[in-house]
């Protein structure tokens, strides 16, 4: 399985969503760089650009996969993960398999309900539109426009280089054989009812018709160290519609990772 990493220090493993790679997540980097040492790990899942899923067909092996490879990148030694969309379920799964050794675990936008039928979603809106994006996009236009709820030149920009490629290079033959098989063999809280005492952040969007928002929420007592936070305008793309807020709360994660751990295991530079 593909890896790409930066830095040193703590290993963080980022975990990106369904038909992308680990590129759509790089817009994160500098809530990394500005909180200390920590060893990014974005993983290409099975299907993804750098990683052929190896005739791989459903999630719950997926999830296997993966946390396979981070015991196989890691070791013995503490991490913490963060999932976006689908990558938000695989990392609950790393989460609550891997517990003795997480250090704290994030979604963003994450899917909580696989089955799209079971969902609580909110209606479509989009709350902006932004002519100038349609020169900038062109052919692209309407696969932005799937999830944009804020259209900006420059979540456009975001998109054409980060979120595009990845779509592109998929497998998709293999994609499909995961979506006939979507989800997990249970939840992984209703696998691990005990409830999640590391620092946890789930971040929800209040306009996303994908994932909605409220199902996360109904997991609030499983994480009783969790901050829970619906942004609005903001839909499934709200990692970068709401990018500023996004990188206050994952800021926040891992400086509360930090304080729950001994000083003397902190990742250097933190306080």
């Amino acid at each position: 399985m593909f890896a790409y990493e930066i830095g040193s220090g703590r290993p963080v493993v980022l975990l990106h969503g369904f038909g992308l790679d680990h590129r759509s997540l790089l817009p994160l980097e500098p809530v990394f760089e500005r909180s200390g040492r920590w060893r990014r790990i974005y993983l290409d899942m099975p299907g993804a650009t750098g990683s052929p899923a190896n005739g791989l067909g459903s999630t719950q092996e997926v999830a296997e996969a993966v946390a396979g490879e981070i015991r196989a990148r890691v070791g013995d030694e503490p991490f913490a993960v963060l999932g976006n969309s689908f990558g938000g379920m695989i990392a609950r799964y790393v989460a609550h398999e891997l517990r003795s050794q997480v250090l704290g675990l994030a979604t963003v936008a994450g899917v909580f309900v696989a089955r799209h039928d079971r969902r609580t979603v909110p209606a479509r809106t989009v709350l902006r539109r932004e002519p100038g994006i349609v020169p900038l996009l062109g052919a692209e236009l309407d696969e932005y426009r799937a999830d944009a709820v804020v259209e900006s030149v420059d979540d456009a920009r975001v998109f054409l280089e980060y979120v595009l490629p990845g779509v592109r290079a998929a497998d998709q033959p293999a994609l499909e054989r995961i979506a006939e098989r979507y989800s997990l063999d249970r939840e992984p809280e209703d696998a691990h009812p005990e409830p999640f005492t590391q620092p946890a952040l789930h971040i929800t969007g209040r306009q996303d018709d994908v994932v909605g928002y409220s199902d996360a929420w109904s997991r609030d007592g499983h994480y009783p160290r969790a901050s829970f936070a619906v942004l609005d305008a903001a839909g499934h793309n709200l990692l970068n519609e709401q990018r500023d807020l996004c990188a206050a709360l994952i800021t926040d994660w891992l400086r509360r990772i930090v304080s729950a751990v001994p000083e003397d295991l902190r990742p250097s530079g933190t306080g």
